[in-house]
């Protein structure tokens, strides 16, 4: 069987209880990346077989995990943070399991851009969740103009993860698009000193040339 298993986006107290049930009953843990995934299983003292599965070799490994899952062994997958899938390799295995007729069962977790959501003041009845945005300037501008499109509708609260290194440039098309909106920036969620703040682009424009972003941020609009 196969269990995807959400982990914590910060707070490592986050693990559920049956999450944690599971991972210490599997035969082998499916994880992105065996130095973040040892930090979480060190810290509760998890020692399990790490198998490697990212965007790069999920087509070749998934034969191998099925192979396995057939022989009745049980899998966890997890991911860097939060739920699997969630713009995060997976989902080619999943469909495979389900395919073979291989159980699959997914637990409730921590989902960074929910928590974003909640803590933003922004409408959270109608929301759509964009992942990262392209990296292909055209691909970019079919996702703004399907924005505005949808926006005809009805209003709709937008998430988006965004990379430090492309904060200048998701700006500048933001207020090419949208006009100098009020979008808002969340980081560091469920740590001690997570930030959810809302500024107009300009401002976070001027803020950002004074310091550096670091790490990966949730920017979230609704106009």
């Amino acid at each position: 069987m196969l269990y995807i298993i959400p982990t914590p986006i910060g707070n490592l107290k986050d693990l559920t209880f049956r999450a944690l049930e599971v991972l210490q009953a599997v035969d082998s843990i499916i994880c992105e990346d065996t130095r973040r995934a040892s930090l979480l299983l060190n810290h509760y003292q998890i020692k399990k077989p790490l198998l490697v599965l990212n965007d790069f070799n999920e087509s070749k490994t998934h034969q191998n995990i099925l192979a396995r899952l057939k022989n009745e062994e049980d899998f966890a997958l997890i991911s860097d943070a939060g739920t699997p899938l969630i713009s995060d390799p997976g989902y080619k295995l999943v469909r495979e399991c389900l395919a073979n007729n291989i159980k699959v069962d997914s637990l409730p977790g921590p989902v960074s851009p929910i928590v974003a959501l909640t803590l933003s003041g922004l409408p959270p009845d109608k929301f759509t969740f964009l992942g990262f945005l392209p990296d292909k300037s055209g691909h970019r501008q079919k996702v703004y103009d399907g924005i505005k499109k949808i926006n005809e509708e009805f209003k709709n609260t937008y998430i988006i993860f965004l990379s430090p290194y492309k904060f200048d440039k998701t700006f500048t098309e933001l207020k090419e698009n949208f006009g100098n909106i009020n979008i808002t920036l969340a980081k560091e969620l469920t740590k001690i000193y997570h930030s959810v703040e809302t500024k107009k682009i300009s401002e976070w424009e001027t803020f950002y040339k004074k310091q550096k972003p670091k790490g990966e941020y949730i920017l979230l609009l609704n106009f």
